[in-house]
């Protein structure tokens, strides 16, 4: 159920929100998860939109404890600020990066680093760092449940954008297998149903990844030294065009991979050229 705004039980101490705003890049709108029942951490509380702070607020009110965010895109994080003022509780997340798309009202309380850890009677959840799609990207594992909170490192429905300087495709494809490491039983993703065969999902988008590499190789090898304009257009001409203007952000991220590999050159200006 990805109804807006009404708490839907996925386990006995896991609850999802769905948040108004849906679009191409939301898919059916942020998912916020409620974890706990007594001392409840909220993860990733999504837009400041009014509506979605009191589904939340109306869900878990007093009993909220601390707000974790995944990362610090606009649709994942600024209801932190609301949530906080009502509720006196503690933020969790990465530090702001060096990126176009940031939340730059976000404070943590506390700054995560890989594998910290947040118990309660009720559950532990691990801090998983993922960094691709962004810089200070975070999965959380949720032990008992055998459950990862994927925030966009993976969507229901869709592929993540990958956006230079802080997104980064190389680490992305390592950030996915790292995922692997843990005894994963679904991931609940940022966007989008629970997903009920992880390992299966994170091998299809690392196997997706590595052939859309494969693709710009090619197209730098059809069309020799090429502007980002004219590559996407061979690569992603299975792609919908208005969506190319967004791909080509990916595309971006491909090239810088295949630079840092010594696999491509690039020219300036926005112009490649395989090696």
């Amino acid at each position: 159920m990805l109804d807006h705004g009404i708490p839907f039980a996925l386990t006995d101490r896991v609850r999802r929100i769905v948040a108004p705003n849906p679009g191409v890049m939301t898919g059916p709108g942020t998912n916020t998860y409620l974890l706990g029942n007594k001392d409840v951490a909220v993860v990733d509380p999504g837009p400041a939109e009014p509506s979605h702070i009191d589904a939340i607020l109306d869900a878990a009110g007093d009993d909220i404890r601390w707000i974790v965010c995944t990362h610090t895109h606009p649709d994942h994080s600024p209801a932190w600020q609301k949530i906080h003022e009502a509720t006196g509780a503690q933020t969790l997340g990465g530090p702001v990066v060096d990126d176009p798309f940031q939340d730059k009202t976000f404070t943590a309380d506390r700054l995560l680093q890989h594998d910290d850890v947040l118990s309660t009677p009720e559950f532990t959840l691990r801090a998983v760092y993922t960094p691709g799609h962004v810089g200070n990207h975070f999965c959380f594992f949720l032990e008992e449940d055998g459950m990862m909170f994927a925030g966009d490192h993976i969507m229901n429905g869709s592929t993540v954008v990958i956006i230079p300087p802080s997104g980064d495709m190389k680490l992305y494809i390592e950030s996915l297998q790292r995922l692997l490491d843990y005894p994963l039983k679904s991931i609940a993703p940022g966007h989008g149903e629970l997903m009920e065969q992880p390992s299966e999902v994170v091998e299809w988008l690392v196997n997706h990844r590595l052939q859309r590499e494969a693709k710009v190789l090619a197209g730098l090898q059809q069309l020799g030294k090429s502007s980002l304009d004219d590559l996407v257009k061979v690569v992603y001409a299975d792609v919908d065009t208005s969506l190319h203007k967004m791909a080509r952000l990916s595309l971006s991220a491909h090239l810088i991979k295949l630079a840092q590999e010594s696999r491509a050159t690039d020219h300036g200006q926005d112009v490649w050229e395989a090696r």
